[in-house]
């Protein structure tokens, strides 16, 4: 089975103070430390387990400049055997669904039973990508995907739902999966795993190569612009209730009819 997985290298916000940059578009990323978008990493580990079993190659594309060569190489560190980067000044930009035809343009070139991506990327959450990826190249997809068994050219899988609930579909192949955490656990890629690929090719690949033309892609060829970015802002501290429980639910009732909460 030849599956290609798309990949995000992201910057890691959990415990850094993230503050806005000048343009008012993007957080200040200077002292951020960027890796693999956590989804994607269950994504290529998902591919590198189908593969392992069923046989054939694992190819991961990524959309990006040089530094995306980091997360890329931890892929094939994982076990991925190709890798290309997608990077021309013209993406800069791109909206999820310009990203998505990029993406596209890349796969069409490549041979491919399968396509994986995370369910979204931890930068913007748009989770978006993915299912426009399926509906360009014409193929089934399913998102949110937890649970994969191949079944000759069908896959069952098993999709996480609201309220604790869970879908199985079947579908044909080719097709595209978005990716959810959880579906199994990532392996550890050890320092002499990555040096034993850093001089491993990684194509790259520009507009041109692409049959795209400049105005398709990037801020140019996108529908959706972002405007400005912000931190919520900080709100009154919570209220402590305190008393019996039928006299904390009073109070409860007397706030949600003052608030207007209740009619």
């Amino acid at each position: 089975m030849n599956i290609i997985v798309c990949i995000k290298r992201v910057p890691e916000t959990t415990d850094a103070d993230i503050f806005i940059d000048k343009s008012g578009k993007d957080i200040d990323k200077s002292g951020l430390v960027f890796d693999l978008n956590e989804w994607d990493s269950y994504a290529i580990e998902e591919a590198i387990l189908l593969k392992e079993k069923l046989g054939g190659t694992v190819t991961v594309l990524s959309m990006g400049g040089e530094d995306t060569n980091e997360s890329i190489r931890k892929c094939l560190a994982m076990g991925a055997d190709d890798a290309q980067r997608l990077t021309d000044p013209a993406f800069e930009g791109s909206d999820g669904f310009v990203t998505a035809k990029v993406l596209a343009e890349a796969i069409r070139k490549l041979p491919y039973d399968l396509i994986l991506t995370g369910t979204q990327a931890e930068d913007d959450g748009f989770g978006q990508v993915g299912v426009t990826l399926a509906e360009l190249l014409g193929i089934p997809h399913a998102s949110l995907v937890n649970r994969i068994d191949v079944q000759d050219k069908k896959l069952k899988v098993h999709r996480e739902l609201e309220g604790g609930l869970e879908e199985v579909l079947e579908i044909d192949l080719p097709a595209v999966l978005t990716i959810q955490t959880g579906i199994n656990e990532p392996r550890y890629v050890s320092i002499m795993g990555i040096r034993k690929v850093a001089k491993k090719e990684i194509k790259a690949l520009k507009t041109s190569d692409l049959n795209l033309k400049p105005e398709e892609v990037g801020a140019a060829g996108s529908d959706l612009r972002l405007e400005r970015v912000f931190l919520p802002p900080v709100g009154e501290g919570a209220e402590m209730l305190e008393g019996k429980p039928e006299e904390v639910a009073l109070k409860v009732f007397d706030i949600l009819k003052d608030k207007g909460g209740l009619t």
